[in-house]
């Protein structure tokens, strides 16, 4: 085993230790690379979005702002809930510890429209971190969507992606949530909820949120015949859904 799959097996206990009771210094152990200086200590990244990315739960409602400090700008507050009532989850990108034992802060990116947003949040505004080594990569030219597993790919499916109307939008996002109903003629049987928000679709139920999602017109794929969501095959949508975790970093090029 490498140095790199015995940094993502780790136990995320030991993580965790290091968060509640060391500064920064300690954390560049289990940390992908450091990045710029903040406020006289380092910003340690915790997550590369394609081999080892943590995320977490909200535990209580508190302000993102724009930077490590209670008094810089807001950005957005956590929400505990999606918009169809499932736990809400936050990608963490990296943590700071401020010097002589001061306060810790997580870099989180933010669900929402504009896509795109980060910000930063008191480490007591998340529970506890997890880990996941899954990537996806929806290729909008190539009309496919990847998921690799530790870099490995695991399985590679034609989509179908948004029509030139109404685009699938590009960006990093994650997966915030794991549907599964009774047949759906439109959507299928399972639906992975991302954090990406249609550009063009605010007035649709849960406001736009893109999704990968089965469907009821196979002969449809490749292609781009959606409203901005990602459609697979129903059989192949299925097996995605199963190997793809809560958390899953998506990105869409």
């Amino acid at each position: 085993m490498n140095a790199a799959a015995t940094a993502v097996r780790r136990p995320l206990a030991r993580l965790l230790l290091m968060l509640a009771c060391v500064g920064a210094a300690a954390l560049t152990a289990a940390s992908p690379a450091a990045a710029t200086s903040v406020a006289g200590t380092r910003e340690e990244r915790l997550s590369n979005e394609t081999t080892s990315s943590y995320w977490a739960y909200p535990a209580r409602v508190a302000t993102i702002r724009k930077a490590p400090s209670r008094d810089a700008g807001v950005v957005s507050r956590t929400q505990l809930q999606t918009e169809i009532g499932r736990p809400n989850v936050y990608l963490v990108l990296s943590v700071i510890a401020l010097p002589g034992g001061g306060e810790r802060w997580l870099k989180i990116r933010v669900p929402g429209r504009p896509n795109g947003r980060v910000g930063w949040v008191l480490r007591g505004a998340l529970g506890p971190l997890h880990n996941v080594d899954t990537q996806i990569v929806v290729d909008r030219s190539a009309l496919t969507a990847t998921l690799r597993r530790g870099g490995r790919v695991v399985m590679r499916v034609p989509v179908g992606v948004g029509a030139a109307a109404t685009p699938t939008p590009p960006g990093r996002f994650w997966v915030r949530e794991k549907l599964r109903f009774r047949l759906q003629p439109l959507y299928g049987s399972f639906a992975l909820g991302t954090s990406a928000y249609a550009p063009t679709l605010t007035e649709w139920p849960a406001g736009g949120v893109v999704g990968l999602h089965g469907t009821d017109e196979p002969w449809l794929i490749p292609g781009r015949p959606s409203h901005g969501c990602v459609r697979v095959r129903n059989e192949e949508n299925a097996q995605l859904w199963a190997r793809t975790p809560v958390g899953t970093p998506v990105l869409i090029r």
